[in-house]
């Protein structure tokens, strides 16, 4: 927070990020998650949807569905 970093930094330096996010399937503001094309926004569009998901009580791995 005091490094006041963006996004493209923040994901760049991130831990390895879970290979599972790309499961992640559905809307969010209006805008399809697996459709957005540019790797930071959807990055960013996983993190809102898992965010959103969480937050409605919904379990991890319903979220993190099977291929």
């Amino acid at each position: 927070m005091k490094k006041q970093v963006d996004f493209e930094t923040f994901f760049a330096k991130a831990p390895k990020p879970n290979p599972s996010r790309t499961l992640i399937k559905g809307v969010v503001c209006g805008v399809r998650v697996e459709a957005v094309e540019e790797p930071t926004m959807r990055e960013i569009r996983y993190l809102d949807k898992l965010v959103d998901e969480l937050a409605k009580g919904k379990a991890l791995d319903k979220i993190l569905r099977k291929e």
